[in-house]
């Protein structure tokens, strides 16, 4: 008897892992839950009518109506430049009773252009000496990289993902060759003058109180393992109060990294549940809540093999969705009496 329940074990979980490769290798992706009670609608015996006898089918061929696409209004704050084209010839005395404005979006590459700053020199009367206005302070000492071209670098790299290498080709066609290494060394400069608005971006989030904290992995290239990778994490903490967001990069998925950035941090952090997240040590006790989306997770995943109990669960958390949906738009005490 124990043999047979050993055994009935061991097919039951193989049965779930066979589900669940099943489900990584052909299911879909999509984790969203359908209730199966949802469309049960008990009207009643349907009444019977008498079936008219079927006409003789017409065989047509069905035109399928082809979305036409939709233009979009080009945006009013654009600006304008007016190009008036007159017709050839016209008669004199002729009335202009109307026009006809046609509009089309064009493009001016950016480009380069030279900020010359030219400080003029005074010989004082009576060889008093010699005056120059004070240099303006640039974002690099001694540097010729201005402010505009250290944000479009940045903008490029960290917002629109562009390489180095790819915004070197582009600078060439305004016929300005910048070595890769004298990019990094902007990048590397820009990253210390926006050094205080991150501060500032860290104290502003975990000031609000609530924060959702999470980690992801990154390849990183270094100088510790030359011609290869090394798995890296960024921590992301979130304000949903302030709607703010900032990244801390840390080589480790240990708990010392949580720890150096919470340490002063006092409220609710919400996390997945990773054990990193545990018995941290700092100077306020931090209310650990769990996330309703991994939670949910694996009453998905279990949905094949025990679909009743699997359903019941996922119905119910999709009634605290529902409720969820009506709260977006209200304010804190709304939404906690609504909860």
């Amino acid at each position: 008897m124990q043999q047979i329940q050993s055994q009935e074990k061991s097919i039951r979980l193989l049965e779930e892992q066979l589900a669940y490769m099943k489900r990584m290798l052909f299911g879909k992706k999509s984790e969203r839950f359908i209730d199966p009670n949802q469309l049960s609608l008990e009207l009643g015996q349907e009444e019977t009518l008498p079936q008219a006898q079927p006409e003789p089918k017409q065989e047509s061929v069905k035109k399928k109506n082809k979305r036409r696409p939709v233009r979009q209004p080009i945006p009013k704050d654009l600006p304008r430049v007016v190009e008036v084209i007159e017709p050839d010839n016209l008669q004199e005395g002729s009335k202009k009773i109307g026009e006809e404005i046609t509009e089309t979006m064009e493009y001016t590459p950016g480009g380069l252009w030279v900020r010359q700053i030219v400080r003029p020199k005074y010989a004082l009367p009576k060889e008093a000496g010699v005056v120059i206005a004070d240099m303006p302070s640039l974002p690099i000492p001694k540097g010729n990289a201005g402010a505009s071209l250290l944000a479009h670098i940045a903008v490029s790299k960290f917002a629109d993902h562009i390489p180095f290498y790819r915004l070197q080709g582009i600078l060439k066609r305004s016929k300005v060759t910048i070595a890769e290494s004298t990019i990094n060394s902007w990048v590397a400069a820009t990253f210390k003058l926006i050094s205080p608005l991150y501060d500032c971006l860290v104290k502003q989030t975990l000031e609000s109180g609530y924060v959702q904290g999470d980690e992801t992995p990154i390849p990183v290239l270094t100088d510790k393992k030359p011609g290869a990778t090394h798995q890296g994490y960024h921590w992301v903490y979130h304000s949903p109060q302030n709607k703010t967001v900032f990244f801390d990069y840390n080589e480790s998925r240990g708990r010392a990294a949580p720890e150096n950035i919470l340490k002063n941090f006092k409220g609710t952090l919400q996390t997945d549940g990773y054990v990193g997240y545990l018995d941290m040590k700092t100077n306020h006790k931090i209310e650990l809540i769990a996330c309703m989306a991994h939670a949910r997770r694996y009453f998905e995943k279990a949905s094949d093999n025990d679909p009743d109990r699997a359903n019941y669960a996922l119905s119910k958390i999709q009634a605290l969705y529902a409720i969820e949906r009506i709260a977006e738009t209200m304010d804190d005490q709304q939404r906690m009496l609504l909860r």
